[in-house]
């Protein structure tokens, strides 16, 4: 006996009309190029950049941060010179973004402008780090700002109780670290980036004023003097430019 076959409806025609009409409707509208984002998932090249300008990072962030950094600059080193010189590599290309960004935040009062010029002269760059710049990282300007008497080619920003120090346990083997390294890389970008080329290092003098019996040294112990030598060809475009001035 055999089984009945099962009928098969035909099939409709479909047009093209009707092919491009589904395509369509799958596709998104053409007008949304990306997602819709709130404010809290903005990506941070997108926000303007005088908006975080009065926000600050808390020190434990920073603390803990930095003390990973110091970790990773720590490894595969033979001297405390070569981990001094890894903390001033990092700190250096820092210094060419923040000149950048702080030269479009200051306002030049005597221009008139919402922005202000690149320092020309070499004690208007020195001013600019000890105020400006340490006010952006630090919250206050440096203690002080001097040149040495020995050497025309070299200035002393100081800081009595630098923040980088303050949550580095350093061994007594390495007594003579200074993890302040990495802000004198941040301060020899900003001095390249005006095109003042110099070599900064930073220098614990708080034992040696202890030692002599000074009140400075018991005050602050972590007291610190960024060291900055200018190179020679930036000295003789400063005597050229003084003697035009004169």
């Amino acid at each position: 006996m055999s089984t009945p076959a099962h009928s098969v409806p035909p099939s409709r025609p479909v047009s093209r009309s009707t092919i491009s009409s589904q395509y369509s409707s799958q596709q998104p509208p053409s007008n949304t190029i990306r997602p819709k984002t709130n404010a809290s998932t903005i990506n941070i090249y997108q926000r303007h950049l005088n908006r975080s300008q009065t926000r600050e990072t808390s020190r434990a962030s920073f603390a803990y941060l930095f003390a990973e950094m110091i970790t990773y600059a720590q490894r595969n080193i033979t001297s405390i010179t070569q981990l001094e010189d890894r903390l001033n590599e990092q700190g250096y290309p820092i210094g060419l973004k923040l000149l950048d960004l702080l030269l479009y935040r200051t306002p030049n009062s005597m221009l008139s402008t919402s922005t202000t010029t690149r320092p020309t002269r070499i004690l208007p760059l020195l001013q600019f780090v000890s105020t400006t710049l340490w006010k952006h990282l630090f919250g206050r300007p440096a203690d002080a700002l001097e040149r040495s008497q020995d050497a025309k080619d070299e200035y002393m920003i100081t800081d009595n109780d630098p923040v980088v120090n303050a949550y580095i346990s350093v061994p007594k083997e390495m007594s003579q670290l200074n993890c302040a390294a990495y802000v004198a890389g941040i301060i020899e970008g900003v001095c390249d980036g005006c095109g003042f080329y110099a070599k900064v290092s930073a220098h614990s003098v708080a034992e040696e004023e202890a030692g002599a019996g000074g009140k400075d040294g018991q005050m602050w112990p972590g007291k610190t003097v960024f060291l900055v030598k200018f190179k020679e060809e930036v000295m003789e475009r400063e005597e050229i430019v003084n003697q035009f001035k004169t």
